[in-house]
């Protein structure tokens, strides 16, 4: 999904450390989240050639979105269309702010509520079709999901349109004190196998209800 709202300053900023502290499954907090997320799409540009740079990306997590699993917010350029190529060192934002040479400052958004609906295979799927939306914003100063996007996100076994995310299919809790531990959108192995984990409240076998 992709935002052309003005971006501003990150509320994470340059604080997300250098180097990924968790395990896909052990991530507890939004600065996890982020560190993890990062690295993914790091690999994932070095291993599927991916042309993005991420000097002039910030990243941040929204708690407050309901449906879109994650956006690229990007300032609007007037006339920028798929197929020609932006000059950085030409090119204004529709406020009048002028390019140094570098693509404006784009934010990836990470929605926590949809991390914790998908299984792993899902959210790696939602941050590769966000670097799809980056790739073409650096490049074109503009990002859809026209053919090229369609074509791309091929490329990169991406989905055109991110899941969207409602009520879990699964509520995951703890068996000792009922404190929830995760949700998901489908069956996975954190449902399939819940009585192999523990939650990190109570060190206690994890309960699958089924909302609804």
């Amino acid at each position: 999904m992709t935002d052309e709202s003005a971006v501003g300053e990150s509320t994470t900023g340059d604080a997300v450390p250098a180097e990924s502290t968790a395990e896909y499954d052990d991530i507890d907090t939004q600065d996890d989240l982020l560190t993890w997320s990062r690295d993914y799409c790091k690999r994932v540009r070095r291993e599927r050639f991916v042309d993005v740079r991420f000097d002039t990306v910030e990243w941040e997590v929204s708690t407050r979105a309901k449906r879109r699993a994650a956006a690229v917010k990007r300032p609007k350029i007037p006339a920028a269309e798929i197929g020609t190529e932006t000059d950085w060192d030409a090119v204004e934002t529709a406020g009048g702010r002028e390019a140094d040479g570098r693509p404006f400052t784009a934010t990836i958004s990470l929605t926590w509520g949809a991390f914790e609906a998908f299984d792993r295979d899902e959210w790696e799927s939602v941050l590769r079709h966000e670097l799809v939306h980056l790739e073409q914003y650096q490049r074109f100063g503009t990002t859809d999901h026209g053919s090229a996007f369609k074509s791309r996100a091929d490329d990169l076994d991406a989905d055109v349109h991110c899941p969207v995310f409602t009520d879990p299919k699964y509520v995951l809790r703890c068996r000792d004190c009922g404190a929830l531990v995760a949700r998901r959108y489908r069956d996975c192995k954190l449902v399939s196998e819940a009585d192999s984990y523990r939650s990190s409240c109570c060190g206690a076998a994890l309960s699958v209800e089924q909302p609804g």
